[in-house]
């Protein structure tokens, strides 16, 4: 949060003294308004795509040993003052300070979200506009991005709120940790021994907080990045740079001055080497940490050769004036702009939504903020102040509540379809000899029989979908409950999360049957065993799930963009998965996995390290002497098919992407040989989706995704019997 500050003061803009103050004897540092807008344009340049600022939102980072700086300077000093922290008016100052403003931009945003955005899309971010106004936004966060099934959803309008929310609550705990320290250790003792306890306590807040976010970094990012634990670090760097300002004022100037430039620097620096690949927090938030610690401690010096002639230029401390409305409404404006005008905006469109942002947060500042800021009745009442923000704070949550309920669950507006089931042929026992006096007709196994009478089948529905007009009404599932549309093993642990390195099992059918099944994969491969079980069941057969998330069985150099590193979880689970397999052959294993593999895994679905490989996995597993069928890809929508729907009720073709565009022919074919060559079979199942023209998204009544690559459970069970099928025919192939 960019903007809290060490007291109430209405500042001079005035920069031709090193110091200035309030009119109350109280120091005003111009030079952190300047730091303030540093920060804040690193924010808003960085998501606006700005080349060469990979790591601006190290901004943030900033703002938080800023903050913890000032409130921590400010409650020590009445500490020392007055033996006691006056929390009401701690409080009442902060409420009068940030939630106002807060407010206003969380209720325009929540309002323009419900216009806005497709009506499933809105009620994901209204719920976040929930969580915001109560200040629980970075838990949220922190719960979907540990969540696989939500990692594809689209950014939130109200996802910035959550380094707010982080402040909030170290201002909830950090004064009353505070007074507590001066209870247990005697007023008079606090004050004698000047901060020794204050630093000993902080100090073990500050390592025991990095300690955690160092673990997080590498085992649970989101909630590195988003929990206040890990995060408290920072604001405590800042509260111990403030306890310290006697010390750095002993500085001479010139190692001051020193200092402040590189601090200066290391911030610089950091929004520039860092990016999105970077591990983070951990070590790395070091360097905005860090060097903003010594622009404030080196601050501290009254010196005019440090950085301080750079940051207390007025355009700068104009900035820094801006900077908590402007970090407030530029995320909503960009996120929301794309909307506004129908289209992805390019870098001069994204710059200038943030100059549309700059405007709004203007005229925030001088219509709410400085108003209720500087109004002498609420700055004399704790009271009044703390009614203001518990006003502001209920306004919001109620206004995203209402907006709410405001925004239905989409219902399809066609009229009720009928569903589309598959009837299974009988296999054929016998063929007639062809005479010999005719020209020999090839016979096809009666297997092969049966999977083309039921492809043929679900072409029929799939073209008779192709033309459909309107989102049925009977879709199943609906468009609000497609995303809760999942595979029981993603919730049983079968399918293992990013972090998770040992195999884990489901079985299902008969372990002792005539036939074992072994299902390996991704998540593309968990989203047939709705498909297999019942097969399993009926029949059998003894099927075994295992499954890893974005973990291909290939033997290849992965890294994952989730967890910014190597991804040795997945090495270390497909190298016990091979030896499961090695060690105890079924008779049949089934391979399946996503095609949307790109260069930021170290590879890419179809290149040529991705066939070897391939043909690598198949050769082996066939030495074991099981058989191998490789699944083939599902059709990419591109988009996120529940959401694009909401927003297109009477046009599904909206939606609905062409063959070309939703599979890639050329790979599938480069596939089939890579499998073939290593003694496997390949199952092409592009016919079980798509016309030759297009992929529709409903077939019969039957929504095919539940996001923007998995099927729903509903399809995959309807397609059963072809997949049951194709698994017969494999059989029949490896019996001869």
């Amino acid at each position: 949060m960019p903007r809290p500050a060490c007291d109430d003061s209405r500042p001079s803009h005035a920069t031709t003294q090193p110091r200035e103050h309030d009119g109350h004897g109280r120091e005003f540092r111009a030079d952190i308004e300047g730091l303030r807008a540093i920060a804040v344009l690193a924010v808003v340049l960085f998501h606006a795509g700005v080349a060469g600022l990979a790591g601006g939102y190290v901004g943030v980072d900033v703002f938080l040993v800023v903050s913890g700086f000032l409130i921590t300077g400010m409650l020590w000093r009445e500490l020392q003052a007055t033996g006691t922290v006056r929390l009401a008016r701690f409080y009442g100052g902060r409420a009068r300070r940030l939630l106002p403003a807060g407010a206003v931009v969380l209720v325009s945003t929540a309002v323009a979200a419900a216009w806005l955005l497709p009506p499933l899309s809105a009620r994901v971010a209204l719920g976040d506009a929930v969580a915001a106004a109560v200040y629980g936004a970075n838990y949220r966060l922190a719960l979907r991005g540990t969540d696989y099934l939500a990692a594809d959803e689209p950014p939130s309008p109200f996802q910035h709120y959550w380094s707010l929310a982080v402040e909030e609550q170290f201002y909830l705990l950090w004064p009353a940790l505070l007074v507590g320290t001066a209870w247990l250790t005697g007023r008079r003792s606090l004050v004698a021994r000047r901060v020794v306890p204050a630093v000993g306590v902080l100090t073990l807040v500050t390592a025991g907080s990095f300690a955690l976010s160092l673990w997080w970094t590498h085992s649970s990012p989101p909630w590195a990045y988003f929990s206040l634990p890990s995060r408290a670090w920072e604001l405590g760097v800042g509260g111990l740079v403030a306890l310290s300002v006697p010390a750095w004022r002993r500085l001479p100037p010139t190692v001051a001055a020193t200092a402040g430039w590189t601090g200066l620097a290391v911030v610089l620096a950091s929004c520039c080497l860092l990016d999105e690949g970077t591990p983070f927090p951990g070590t790395a938030a070091l360097l905005p940490v860090l060097g903003t610690a010594l622009l404030l401690g080196a601050g501290s010096r009254t010196t005019r050769r440090g950085p301080a002639v750079v940051l207390e230029l007025s355009p700068l401390r104009r900035i820094g004036r801006w900077s908590y409305s402007w970090y407030l409404w530029h995320w909503p404006v960009l996120v929301l702009a794309p909307t506004v005008v129908g289209r992805e905006l390019g870098l001069g469109d994204r710059l200038l939504a943030a100059a549309v942002a700059l405007v709004l947060a203007v005229a925030t500042l001088h219509a709410v903020e400085d108003p209720l800021r500087f109004a002498a009745p609420l700055r004399r009442s704790a009271g009044r102040s703390l009614l203001l923000g518990g006003s502001a704070t209920a306004i919001a949550a109620t206004a995203a509540l209402v907006a709410l309920a405001a925004v239905p669950a989409p219902v399809g507006s066609g009229a009720a379809v009928e569903a589309a089931h598959l009837s299974v042929p009988d296999v054929p026992t016998s063929t007639a000899s062809p005479s010999p006096e005719v020209d020999p007709v090839p016979v096809l196994d009666p297997t092969e029989v049966v999977v083309q009478q039921l492809t043929a089948q679900v072409q029929a529905a799939v073209a008779a979908s192709a033309g459909a007009q309107a989102v049925p009404s009977n879709l199943t599932p609906s468009l609000s409950a497609a995303k809760s549309d999942v595979p029981a093993v993603f919730s049983s642990g079968c399918v293992r999360t990013w972090l998770a390195a040992e195999p884990r099992t489901c079985e299902y059918g008969d372990p002792a049957g005539p036939v074992s099944l072994a299902l390996v994969g991704d998540s593309h491969a968990a989203q047939w065993v709705p498909a297999l079980q019942p097969l399993a069941e009926q029949r059998g057969w003894h099927l075994q799930f295992t499954g890893k998330v974005t973990c291909p069985l290939l033997d290849l150099a992965i890294t994952s963009p989730y967890l910014g590193r190597a991804y040795t979880e997945c090495v270390a689970w497909r190298q016990q998965v091979v030896e499961q397999l090695e060690a105890h052959p079924p008779t049949l294993v089934l391979l399946s996995m996503v095609r949307r593999y790109g260069a930021d895994f170290g590879f890419t679905s179809y290149d040529q390290q991705w066939l070897d490989a391939l043909t690598r996995l198949v050769s082996d597993l066939r030495a074991t002497g099981s058989q191998v069928l490789v699944l083939g890809p599902i059709p990419d929508p591109h988009t996120v098919v529940p959401t694009c729907l909401s927003a297109h009720l009477d046009s599904v073709g909206a939606c609905t992407p062409a063959r070309a565009t939703a599979v890639d022919d050329q790979g599938v074919a480069a596939e089939v040989v890579a499998t073939e060559a290593a003694g496997g079979d390949y199952a092409d199942v592009t016919d079980l989706f798509c016309t030759d023209a297009s992929c529709p998204l409903v077939v019969g009544n039957r929504l095919v995704f539940r996001d923007d690559n998995h099927l729903t459970a509903s399809y995959a069970t309807f397609l059963g019997p072809v997949i049951g099928a194709l698994i017969d025919r494999e059989l029949a192939t490896g019996s001869r």
